[in-house]
């Protein structure tokens, strides 16, 4: 039944994407050259069937995944009779299929709300090239899963009793139920400001400013992409075992490649809304961003790349890496054309500006994605060409993400207190004179305690002038606010003081990033029951190893006490359903100033058990325990969060702006910044 109601559902889909697309681009085709509309049937009326289609799809997968409905051959490789109701759910983007099938729900989301946003202004064409390029989308992941990825293929005659389960890195966290769809909310969501581009070269109006409303669109996709990025470090440091949350894993560059192109557009976008500036370069980077997305789930879902992150295997390579040629060479045919209309005699007055400032953030933001982009593709590109195996590691990807890390932490310690057009030496020196002295004042600090490190004493400095600088801004508009009989809260809210508040999370995350690599300590010590080991600052009491049996996994525990905490239990399991390695589990005792992670590598000799342990029902085992001890590694999660709330900050309007026609130059130098000075 399931199947049956799911292939009826992603049919619709493509059907009606594909018609609504076609009766849309033929009849804004016509209009253009005078004539009647070639149909009375308008594409736009498709679009609700586009989600009628896309929601049946789902309901059926996941009926089909809560009941075990094993006679679907996507349920029975993905999902088993003892998995629990979360990692049912969750199986839905587990491997290929499933996730193409969230793709496609979460675009015609995106296209639901682009229609319902715009619905006032249905007849302007470039919304309508705009709607009609996201149905083509839509139709082309649609097409996917009506052929090489369809969800609802049945196994046949003979249905299996049980299934094999789910990857057993799938089934250990809970994150696995946020982290994929807030990446994928993210990943699709630059398919709006995309179609836009597209829409606005296709129509010739590109200095109108309509693509310029598409900001908020990305910023939703960016906030989405990087709460989703973030939780995926998250999952990566809970479950994995390695202690680290960021191995430069190709899935991982997959992800971040986009991530960084959108920091880019978000921010230069402000500057062609407020001076005309970079028309050229915000086309560019909407469409690339796009680009990146169809590339990311090349790398993801095609089998090209060895990944723990990479869940499946399947034939759609050739079709994603085509596709992604057809988006790039389409759109560099499109800019060529209009290449007369998109120049602009508008130029930045001072490189030492507000604007100037946004220029550097997105070289440095695009160099970054051009190095991994090329550190990510060079091992591909080589074993396609010599026939060996090159491998592109860690060191090569930190070499330039620590400098490019510490450039961005200036911007954003230098870029908000400068003028728009123009702006001073001394004017600058005045606004950063008091973070610039308290930073001093924190780095003497740091190296009279014993901290070394030249990049980590600059990261700390930087960032301790960038927090400065962001909550100098937030108190200028709290300030402002008032004066005109607001309250401080209207400071926070909005584009401006959202956007103060991301940078605040950020900074919190550097910290947190250059402190816990920076003073990592490791070791793995042999404890015997009863017996305290000291390491690093820490006391250690291990206990004793307990089996725990359910359903779902078998467990090995080693109970230990941290510092006379606990206990805490790392272990490792055995899950059932699906014949695989043993999953390791970290356990973790964090706190503000760090954290002490635990995993459990190897069972030694038996020994004798105390009262204490038999009544816990715990076996006399030595053990061999990994601990790594991190300073203030909770941070990075703390400023995830902070970006979370910045970002929809951000996207809160105070009041609805006025598109600037072409030309028209903003005089305000500085917004209350300045008048505080």
């Amino acid at each position: 039944m399931e199947a049956h109601l799911g292939d009826l559902g992603v049919w619709i889909a493509f059907v009606a994407s594909g018609l609504g697309a076609i009766l849309l681009a033929v009849d804004l085709l016509r209009r253009k050259q005078g004539h009647a509309p070639f149909t009375t049937l308008n594409g736009r009326n498709l679009i609700p069937l586009v989600v009628v289609g896309a929601v049946l799809a789902t309901g059926a997968m996941q009926t089909a995944l809560i009941t075990h409905n094993f006679s679907i051959a996507y349920v029975a490789e993905n999902n088993a009779s003892v998995t629990p109701l979360i990692y049912s759910i969750t199986g839905m983007w587990s491997a290929l299929a499933g996730s193409i099938l969230l793709w496609g729900l979460i675009l015609t989301g995106y296209l639901l709300a682009v229609t319902v946003r715009y619905r006032k202004e249905s007849n302007d064409e470039v919304i309508g090239w705009a709607l009609a390029i996201i149905m083509m989308v839509a139709t082309f992941f649609f097409g996917l899963m009506t052929g090489p990825a369809n969800p609802f293929v049945t196994t046949g005659s003979v249905v299996p009793t049980s299934g094999a389960g789910p990857n057993s890195l799938l089934q250990n966290n809970p994150l696995v139920a946020i982290h994929p769809p807030l990446l994928y909310l993210g990943m699709v969501g630059f398919t709006v400001p995309f179609a836009f581009a597209i829409a606005s070269l296709i129509t010739g109006r590109v200095s109108d400013g309509l693509h310029i409303d598409t900001r908020r669109w990305a910023l939703i996709a960016w906030t989405a992409l990087t709460i989703g990025v973030v939780l995926g470090a998250w999952w990566s440091y809970q479950v994995l075992g390695w202690g680290g949350f960021w191995a430069w894993d190709p899935v991982e560059n997959a992800a971040l490649m986009p991530w960084l192109c959108a920091t880019a557009f978000v921010h230069s976008i402000v500057v062609e809304e407020r001076r005309g500036l970079l028309r050229v370069w915000n086309l560019s980077l909407a469409i690339g961003i796009f680009a990146l997305t169809i590339l990311a789930t090349f790398f993801t879902r095609s089998g090209v790349v060895l990944s723990v992150h990479a869940f499946s295997d399947s034939s759609l390579g050739t079709i994603l890496i085509g596709f992604f040629a057809f988006i790039v060479l389409g759109s560099l045919a499109l800019i060529a054309w209009r290449g007369d209309a998109l120049r602009s005699s508008i130029r930045i007055d001072a490189a030492y500006s507000r604007e100037g400032a946004f220029v550097l953030n997105n070289i440095l933001f695009v160099g970054f994605a051009a190095v991994v982009l090329v550190g990510t593709v060079f091992p591909m590109l080589y074993q396609a060409l010599k026939g060996s195996t090159v491998t592109v590691g860690a060191p090569y990807f930190n070499s330039v993400a620590v400098p490019m890390g510490i450039g961005i932490l200036f911007i954003m310690a230098v870029a908000p207190i400068l003028s728009w057009r123009a702006a001073t030496a001394r004017q600058t020196a005045q606004r950063m004179e008091f973070q610039v002295w308290f930073a001093v004042g924190v780095v003497v600090i740091l190296v009279i305690s014993g901290v070394r490190g030249l990049f980590a004493l600059v990261g700390f400095f930087l960032a301790t002038v960038a927090l400065g600088t962001a909550l100098r801004h937030l108190l200028v508009e709290a300030r402002s606010e008032r004066r005109k009989g607001g309250t401080g809260l209207r400071a926070v809210i909005g584009r401006s003081g959202g956007g103060m508040i991301v940078h605040v999370g950020v900074v919190i995350m550097a910290i947190g990033i250059v402190a816990s690599t920076s003073y990592v300590a490791r070791t793995e010590m042999v404890m015997r029951p009863g017996h305290v080991v000291s390491f690093h600052g820490h006391t250690f009491l291990y206990q004793g190893l307990r089996t725990v049996v359910t359903p779902v996994k078998t467990t090995t525990e080693a109970w230990i006490l941290v510092d006379g905490g606990g206990p805490f239990k790392p272990g490792v399991s055995q899950y059932a359903g699906r014949a695989s390695e043993p999953v390791g589990t970290p356990a973790i005792d964090s706190g503000f100033s760090g954290d002490v992670y635990l995993t459990f590598d190897a069972i030694g000799a038996r020994g004798g058990a105390s009262g204490a342990q038999a009544d816990q029902g715990l076996a006399p085992r030595s053990v061999a325990i990994g601990v790594i001890v991190e300073p203030l590694l909770p941070w990075l999660w703390a400023g995830g969060i902070i970006i979370g709330i910045g970002g929809f900050m951000a996207f809160v309007p105070l009041r609805r702006r006025r598109r600037r026609p072409e030309g028209e130059r903003d005089l305000v130098q500085s917004e209350s910044i300045a008048a505080s000075v």
